[in-house]
């Protein structure tokens, strides 16, 4: 795939949890060096569309393309292209700190050496953690351990965060935000959730507001 031929587009998608319309005909198109937020409410399908986009959950209705193909279709060409770091941070507690990030980028389809790993922890404030537990770790720091992915993927054209300021100090936050717009500002796709207001120096950025479907009841298909 042409390097100018990737983007992101949501066709006609419809999304059911349970039995609650979360929401219905949500079409947006993503060029590359585009950030995108999603905001809501609680309960109005943030995370349910993230999952979406990642290929974690079919749509009920509708199509998610990656340069015109249905992710389904392209499956391992589109994860090479991909990184997701969801709500939680995805760390094993009986693992080191770098054995988690070459564990978790390998899983990703971005295996990276050991020197690759030490300088992406290094990036994210954990220059001498490399060898620690991370059931050592406070939340913070196993934020960062999650974070340290990004550092590792910037091959990777796109990003989906699910509230990834969470657990975060100020320095952290401001560091975070800095490397998303570095990445979107270098043809980058980056969607993202956040209860944060953070500024964040994107050259092209857009907003998707979930505002909530109806319930369903007990009626099936």
């Amino acid at each position: 795939m042409a390097e100018n031929d990737k983007q992101l587009e949501i066709r006609d998608v419809k999304c059911i949890r349970g039995e609650r319309l979360l929401f219905t005909r949500l079409n947006f198109f993503c060029p590359l060096g585009t950030l995108v937020r999603v905001a809501g409410p609680n309960g109005t399908g943030k995370t349910s569309l993230l999952r979406l986009l990642v290929g974690l959950m079919p749509p009920q209705e509708g199509e998610i393309l990656w340069g015109g193909t249905p992710i389904r279709k392209l499956k391992e060409d589109f994860w090479k292209e991909l990184v997701y770091i969801g709500h939680l941070n995805g760390v094993k507690d009986d693992l080191t700190v770098r054995e988690n990030l070459l564990i978790n980028c390998d899983i990703g389809e971005h295996p990276i050496s050991s020197e690759m790993a030490d300088e992406a922890l290094y990036k994210v404030g954990l220059k001498g953690f490399e060898e620690h537990y991370v059931r050592q770790l406070s939340q913070g720091q196993r934020r960062r351990v999650a974070m340290a992915r990004l550092y590792a993927s910037a091959h990777a054209k796109f990003w989906v965060l699910d509230e990834p300021f969470t657990a975060l100090d100020a320095k952290g936050v401001e560091n975070l935000a800095n490397l998303i717009a570095q990445h979107v500002n270098n043809d980058g796709i980056v969607v993202f959730t956040t209860h944060q207001e953070v500024p964040i120096a994107a050259s092209n950025a857009m907003k998707i507001d979930l505002t909530g479907g109806r319930w369903l009841g007990t009626h099936r298909h």
